[in-house]
Order: C-alpha cells, then structure tokens, then sequence
C-alpha cells in the first residue's frame, strides 16, 4: 500500500477518465452571469458534498460515499485509487488605509476588475495502490488530512501602487478512505468492491450554525476513480444477464459508478454524485469549461458575451474560473461557435463520419423522405387500444404513471385529452400526439405543432367515443 505517485500507465489511463471527472468537479462551480451578486452563484457547492459528521448530523447531509461495484481482477492484480474533491478556501477582501494598516471591504474596484469575497475551489486527491489480495476481509483505511493554511495577495494599480490584499484561508479538514474486496458465490471469479470515502473532520457545529459556516471543513463535489491494472469492472448499468443479481445486491449511497474510458475498455471505473452513463465523454464541439451544464453550450456563449462591461468586471473580479469564461466568450471564434449549434451523432451511421474540417457529409438520398412514403398518413392513421381505434378527433384519458418517464406526467395522470396525430416512426413504434383538453395553450400549441406524446399503453379511449 502507498500513497506515491502512480505508474506511468496507470497515470496514462487516469489522465483519460479526468476529462470528464474534471466536468464532475466542477459542475455548478460558478454558474451564469459568472457574478458573485448572481443569486444562484450564492447557494453553491450542490454535487458531492462531504460535510463535517457535527453538520451532518444537524443537517441532514451526507458526511460519506459508499461505493460498491464488481470486478473480476487476475491473479496478482493491483487497484490503483484517486479520490478528488474540492475545499472551499474562504478568500476576504481588505483595502489599504492611509495608515498603511489593511481593513476589510465589500469590494475593491480595479480598471478591470471588481474584488468581492468569495470561496474557491482548491482541488485535493487522495491516492492509494494497493494489491487486490490485500483488500480481502477487512481491508484497509487510509487516514488523511489536510492543514489549514492563510495566504495573503497584494493588489495594485497598474502602476504597481498597493491597493489592497486577497486573505485566502483554507480550514483544517481530515477523512479516511475504506477499500475491501468479498469473492462473490458462484461459477465466476467475480469480487464486489467496497470503497467508502468518509469526512472525519472535528470541526463542532454550533446550533446555529448555517451551511456556510460548514463549508470549509467540507469535502465538496467528492468523486472517486478506480483503476484494475489487471482484469476488469461490469457495467453496473448494463451487466451480463448472470452478473445482474449481483448488481442488484450492491449498496451505492450518495455515488454511482460507471465505466470510464474509451468505450471497449473495461478497467476504469468513476464513481460519480452526478449520474452519468457508461463510458461518459466531453462532446469534442465543447470549446472548454463553461460550468454551469444546466445550460446548452451555445446560449451560454451568446449571452456570456453580451454582458455589459460592468458585469463582465465583476465576473472577472469574482474568480479566476470565471474570468475565463468571460475570455473565452469574448474571444470565441465565429466557427467554433457554429459548432455549438448542434450534433446529431446517431445519424452519422447513415450519412458517414465527420471530414477532416468538421463538416458532415451529405448522403446521396435523403434517409427518409416524408413527402415519399404514402405508407403512412398521421392525419388519419389509427391505433387499437384495448380493441379500440384511436385517431386524431380522438378523446383520450391520459396514463402516464405505467411507465415513470417523466416528472410532469404526475401532472398529467388522469387528464383528458384530444389526440391530433398517430405518429409511426422508423423503427415500427407509434406514438399518439395530443393536447391538454383544459390547456389553456392548446391553441397555440396547436398551430406550432407542439403536442405531447404518449405510447398507445399510456391512453385509454374515453367511453363516449
């Protein structure tokens, strides 16, 4: 067991699986206007969150990950173990006074820039290689702890005259990192994994102490990467059909992994507090780090660069982090930002692969043509539902519950609606368009051709029709 450097090809692959585990770590970082004043840039820190056991026990907030998953490691296999996270290093603002003493401000105004208080995000990693042999029965610990620490920053003019100072502070935060293996029962070699990352931090919550104040001694957007330098992980989404019992016994509280890497490997894996799919991957039109994924690329951008000057000073005054993105928008080439329009990936079995500059080919005929299959007619096709037709003029009753697709549909369980439209699509399903009877928009909806879709399970024909 140690805590050195990895080796080189466990590095190589963990370089890979930092793409996107450097997305989950920041995720919700700064969020647009990219401004501290911004009202959703001051509840922060939302993904991952490792609180203090005082806090989280006051709180309601998770003070560890547990993560289990199944490997299927070779003899004499090594798990190499990265586990990042954020702390939030609390940074003041203190301009100089005539006496030459600092005090604290709200805010300190530069050419280019606006300084306001703020927390950081300084990036932390726990590491550990250790034998799969080793991890059987109890396993092993890892203690860690970071020291506390204050920095100060001078700010000038640009004449080099003293303004002010940054005081950036890091808390004293400690946790342990827990890893066993149990041979599972069966035919196959197949181990379950254990890994727990917990916050063992001392820090005593008042009672009433807010969230804030916990922050610091917080382990925040928390993720951990596992590396097999020989065998490999399942899917813990899509497992052989032998494996899914076991998958389905695994605990996974606060975290979920999934396979990372190029697809077609199988021995990294990330456990992440965001859900993502196997084989997660940063889309290649992404110009960089935008941090706020709540949002598309695109709009992002376009309103990024049209802040006025004044917000953009104090976006740049809020982080660094931030201060890039503003750079980045505002120096946005017009073709990289046509990129951002869109990619239909699973199209590109049809019409090819991307040319060299970006471009997608055109396939000599159209995939589907609409105007040339009169097979189908929306306007008039039917489906049978419980042995009756349903069409457009159709009066429907909504059902959406059997299948539990979509949050709104609690809204719309029960409600009646008018079909407009049976819709097939190419791979033989059918799908019903309608509008809300009582939907004030229906009208307009209507005239758009925006209409909500069910599959024929999900209505049943009202009995006066």
């Amino acid at each position: 067991m140690t805590t050195v450097a990895f080796t080189p090809g466990t590095e190589a692959r963990f370089v890979l699986a930092r793409h996107v585990a450097d997305a989950v770590l920041f995720e919700g970082y700064v969020l647009y206007p990219y401004r501290a004043s911004a009202a959703k840039n001051r509840l922060r820190w939302q993904f991952g969150v490792l609180v203090p056991p005082s806090w989280s026990a006051a709180a309601e907030e998770h003070d560890f990950q547990l993560t289990e998953c199944l490997m299927e490691p070779r003899t004499g296999a090594q798990l190499a173990v990265e586990v990042r996270f954020l702390r939030a290093q609390r940074r003041t603002v203190e301009e100089l006074r005539e006496d030459g003493t600092f005090a604290p401000t709200g805010e300190l105004r530069l050419a280019d820039r606006v300084l306001v208080p703020w927390d950081e995000g300084v990036e932390e990693r726990v590491t550990l290689t250790v034998p799969v042999a080793d991890l059987r029965g109890d396993g092993t610990a890892l203690p860690f702890t970071r020291p506390a620490a204050e920095e100060a920053e001078e700010v000038t003019d640009p004449d080099g005259r003293v303004l002010g100072r940054l005081v950036r502070r890091r808390e004293e935060i400690s946790g342990t990192l827990r890893i066993s293996a149990a041979e599972l029962d069966g035919p196959y070699r197949v181990e379950r994994l254990t890994v727990t990352v917990e916050n063992t931090s001392a820090w005593t919550a008042e009672p009433d102490t807010d969230r804030h104040a916990a922050l610091p001694y917080s382990l925040v957007a928390t993720h951990t990467l596992l590396r097999l330098d020989g065998g490999s992980f399942l899917s813990m989404t899509d497992p052989p059909e032998w494996a899914k019992g076991a998958v389905a016994a695994c605990r996974n509280l606060h975290t979920w992994p999934v396979l990372a890497g190029e697809p077609g490997r199988d021995d990294l894996m990330l456990s992440s507090p965001i859900i993502l799919e196997d084989h997660p991957a940063i889309a290649p039109e992404s110009p960089g780090a935008l941090y706020d994924a709540t949002e598309i690329d695109e709009i992002l951008a376009l309103r990024t660069a049209a802040l006025t000057d004044e917000e953009k000073r104090e976006a740049r005054g809020t982080d660094a982090r931030a201060a890039a993105v503003i750079e980045l928008a505002d120096t946005m080439p017009p073709e990289v930002l046509e990129r951002l329009h869109g990619a239909v990936r699973s199209l590109q079995s049809v019409t090819g692969p991307p040319t060299p500059a970006g471009d997608i080919l055109e396939p000599e005929t159209p995939w589907w043509d609409p105007g040339g299959d009169t097979g189908v007619d929306p306007g008039s096709d039917h489906v049978l539902v419980d042995g009756r037709e349903v069409r457009a003029g159709s009066r429907v009753v909504l059902r959406p519950r059997l299948r539990r697709t979509d949050a709104q549909d609690l809204f719309l369980d029960g409600r009646t609606a008018l079909v407009e439209a049976v819709l097939h699509d190419v791979d033989g399903g059918v799908h019903v368009a309608v509008t809300v009877e009582d939907d004030p928009g229906a009208d307009i909806r209507r005239e758009q051709g925006r209409f909500l879709y069910f599959q024929p399970d999900e209505v049943e024909p009202l009995e006066d029709e």
